[in-house]
């Protein structure tokens, strides 16, 4: 049987696609020729994924519009949010979870924005 090998992109519809592409670039490192890209594997041998979660409600997505949101992997949280900060992005949100830091963040069209560091479960 077929199946989906992983998450292919996030498409939405923005005012200026060209300044939000260089909001991407100028403030998440991620650059490519039609919009943000990453790459990513499991440095541990774990299989990568990504999750695609579905809620009734869209409070974990606000203050974000259109009731999603863009969960963006992070080596080290903490020194994305300090670097956040300088360029003067406004963190929602920083907390350390045990299994895992996260910050939000907005991007120029309104779109919240989650970042992880993930960790091991706790035992």
């Amino acid at each position: 049987m077929a199946k989906v090998t992983g998450l292919g992109g996030v498409f939405y519809v923005v005012k200026d696609p060209a300044a939000t592409r260089a909001w991407y670039r100028d403030v998440l490192g991620l650059d490519g020729e039609y919009g943000p890209q990453l790459n990513w594997s499991e440095e541990t041998g774990d299989k990568p994924y990504s999750l695609i979660s579905h809620f009734a409600d869209d409070e974990y997505v606000k203050p974000g519009r259109g009731g999603f949101m863009i969960n963006l992997r992070v080596d080290d949280c903490d020194a994305m949010v300090a670097a956040l900060k300088a360029k003067g992005v406004e963190v929602l949100g920083h907390v350390d979870e045990g299994y895992g830091k996260f910050a939000w963040i907005l991007d120029p069209d309104g779109v919240k924005i989650e970042l992880w560091e993930q960790r091991e479960a706790p035992d």
